[in-house]
C-alpha cells in the first residue's frame, strides 16, 4: 500500500501536515507531497476534509520472491555487549538457512557505533557473515535512526528472513521496519521452521497444532512462524506467502544457543548508512539506569519462583533466602505481581519473561497456562504445592506436595548439610 495526494483536490490547508506523526509530508508551494518517511498509518487520510489523500496499491505489483536470499538476525547490543537472545537467534538462523538451501547463509546485523569488536563473537556463535552498520548517531538506540538504517540495508541486500529478539528494543524496531517494507511480522514466536516436514514432526509432539492441510513431502520453503494465541490456549502458525522479507520477533530463552567455536571467521559487509540529524526526531540527553535490583531471568541457571500460594509479600523473603542458598534468582507468577507483592521484572510467563534455566523451582504456583508458556522448556522443573491436583505437577519433573513454608526450610537445611559434608571431604 502507498499514500497518494490527488493534486486537483489538495488546497494546501496543511491539516495533514499537522496530523502526520512521522513528518512524512512536505509542502511544495501549496501542494502536500509525501516523502520517504511515510509508513501508511492513515492519519493524514482521516483528517483531510477534501478527500485529497488516498491509499493505493503499490504500482510495482507482486514482489519477486526469487530476489530475496539469506537470513538476517538483528544482533542486538547494548553498551557494546551482545544480548543473549541475539546469540540464540544466530544459531536458529543458521539452522533455518541450511534448511532453505545449501548456499543460504545467516548474517548477524550489528547496528551502533564503535562495535566492530562484536563481530568475532557473532562468528563464533554461528554467523556466516556480519553486516556492520556504524554511525555516530547510532551510538544509542533511537527508533527513527535504527529504523531508517535497517530499512535501507534490507532494501539494498534483500534478505529472505529477518529475525529480531522480542526485547523492548526488538518490539519497537521490528514492526516499524516491517511497516516501511510493506511486509508482515509475527510477534513473540516460540518456534520457527522452513521445511514442512520439520514442522509436521514438531506438531506430532504438540497436539494443539493442526497439520491436516500440510503435505510433509512439499517443497515449500516459506517460514512457518509459531506463536501462542488466545492466552496460550492454542498455538497459531503464521506464514507470509506474498511479500518479503519474512519477519518475526522471537522470545528470549526459547531457542538453544549454538555451542561457541573459538576462532571462527566469516564474511564482513560494511554498510555505510545515509543518516543525518534531521532523520532523528528525538535527542537522548541522558541515560539514567534504574536504581532497583536488576533481575536477569533469561541468563539464570536456577530460578526460584513464588506464586499466590506464598500468602503475602513476606513470603518472598523465604524465596530470596532459598535462591541465595542455591545460587539462583527470584522469579514470580503474574498473580504475585498483580497483587503488588513483587516487581514485574521478576515475572515469568507469557506476559513476563520466557526462561529456560537448568532448574526451575515453582513454589506455591498452581500452573496457569500463561505461566507454563514461559517456563515449561526448563531442563528440570521442581514443583512445591499443597494442592496435589495443581496443573504445575503435569509439567514438573519432580513434585513435592506440602506446605512450602515447611518444605523449603528443609531443603535449605539439607543443602547446608551437603555443603558441610563436601567441605569435610576436602580437609
Amino acid at each position: 500500500m502507498a499514500i497518494e495526494i490527488i493534486k486537483e483536490k489538495c488546497i494546501g490547508c496543511k491539516l495533514c501536515l499537522k496530523a502526520c506523526p512521522f513528518e512524512a509530508i512536505d509542502m511544495v508551494g501549496k501542494l502536500a507531497v509525501i516523502n520517504e518517511k511515510c509508513t501508511a498509518c492513515n492519519q493524514c487520510i482521516d483528517v483531510c476534509k477534501f478527500s485529497a489523500i488516498v491509499k493505493t496499491e503499490e504500482a510495482e505489483g507482486p514482489v519477486d520472491l526469487s530476489a530475496y536470499k539469506n537470513v538476517w538476525v538483528y544482533a542486538e547490543q547494548r553498551a557494546g555487549k551482545l544480548m543473549n537472545v541475539a546469540l540464540e537467534l544466530i544459531g536458529e538462523g543458521r539452522r533455518l538457512a541450511r534448511e532453505i538451501s545449501d548456499d543460504a547463509k545467516v548474517y548477524a546485523v550489528l547496528v551502533g557505533n564503535g562495535i566492530s569488536g562484536l563481530k568475532t563473537e557473532c562468528f563464533e556463535y554461528g554467523a556466516d557473515g556480519v553486516v556492520m552498520i556504524e554511525h555516530p548517531l547510532l551510538e544509542n538506540f533511537t527508533t527513527d535512526g535504527y529504523t531508517k538504517v535497517f530499512f535501507d540495508a534490507v532494501n539494498e541486500y534483500k534478505p529472505e528472513i529477518v529475525l529480531f529478539g522480542a526485547t523492548h528494543i526488538g518490539r519497537d524496531l521490528a514492526p516499524r521496519v516491517a511497516a516501511r517494507l510493506n511486509t508482515g511480522l509475527t510477534a513473540d514466536c516460540t518456534r520457527l521452521d522452513v521445511k514442512v516436514s520439520s514442522y509436521v514432526d514438531y506438531a506430532k509432539k504438540n497436539t494443539t497444532l493442526d497439520t491436516s492441510t500440510l503435505d510433509p513431502n512439499s517443497d515449500d520453503k516459506g517460514l512457518k512462524q509459531t506463536r501462542p494465541a488466545f492466552g496460550g490456549n492454542l498455538m497459531a502458525t503464521i506464514i507470509c506467502p506474498r511479500t518479503r522479507p519474512q519477519m518475526a520477533t522471537v522470545r528470549p530463552g526459547v531457542m538453544t544457543r549454538r555451542e561457541r567455536k573459538p576462532g571462527a571467521k566469516g564474511e564482513v559487509i560494511v554498510y555505510n548508512p545515509s543518516l543525518g540529524d534531521s532523520d532523528i526526531r528525538t535527542k537522548i540527553v541522558e541515560i539514567v539506569k534504574s536504581a532497583k535490583e536488576i533481575v536477569s531471568l533469561t541468563d539464570a541457571d536456577i530460578i526460584c519462583s513464588g506464586g499466590r500460594g506464598l500468602g503475602d509479600p513476606s513470603g518472598f523473603d523465604l524465596i530470596k533466602q532459598f535462591a541465595d542458598k542455591v545460587g539462583g534468582v527470584v522469579g514470580s507468577s503474574r498473580a504475585a505481581v498483580d497483587a503488588g507483592w513483587i516487581d514485574h521484572s521478576h515475572q515469568v510467563g507469557q506476559t513476563g519473561t520466557t526462561v529456560k534455566p537448568k532448574i526451575y523451582f515453582a513454589c506455591g504456583i498452581s500452573g496457569a497456562i500463561q505461566h507454563l508458556a514461559g517456563m515449561q522448556t526448563s531442563d528440570i522443573i521442581v514443583a512445591i504445592n499443597k494442592d496435589p491436583d495443581a496443573p504445575i505437577f503435569e509439567v514438573a519433573d519432580y513434585g513435592i506436595v506440602g506446605d512450602l513454608y515447611k518444605v523449603i526450610p528443609q531443603i535449605i537445611a539439607e543443602w547446608d548439610s551437603a555443603e558441610d559434608l563436601y567441605e569435610a571431604t576436602l580437609r
